[in-house]
């Protein structure tokens, strides 16, 4: 086994790759960082993340079909779609906290 297989094999099933090959696209990321600020209707979101429809729409169903975020509908009229962190969603806030230190740190006040 060459050195290129053995590195390819070890990083295969890392975590860091694996999380990040799931909740590492922009919007995706986007979207779980502002959705800490807690329950937020489409509108609110889409305003919030400066996404177009069509893209907030398809990243907050991937989410919502790999756990992330809970979708909520009330039924009133007119009806409102409601969008939340889950448990697995919340857990990641402090990951994104240490990014945030970081790249204060590295990007902001590093250049």
């Amino acid at each position: 086994m060459s050195s290129d297989e053995t590195l390819e094999a070890k990083y295969r099933g890392c975590p860091v790759i694996k999380t990040l090959e799931e909740i590492g696209s922009r919007w995706r990321m986007t979207v779980i960082h502002v959705l800490r600020e807690g329950e937020l209707r489409f509108n609110e979101l889409k305003r919030a993340t400066d996404a177009n429809s069509q893209t907030l729409s398809r990243v907050l169903d991937e989410l919502e079909d790999k756990e992330y975020v809970e979708r909520r509908v009330e039924e009133d009229s007119p009806v409102a779609v409601y969008y939340s962190l889950t448990p697995k969603g919340e857990e990641l806030l402090a990951a994104f906290d240490e990014i945030y230190e970081w790249g204060e740190k590295w990007i902001i006040d590093g250049r």
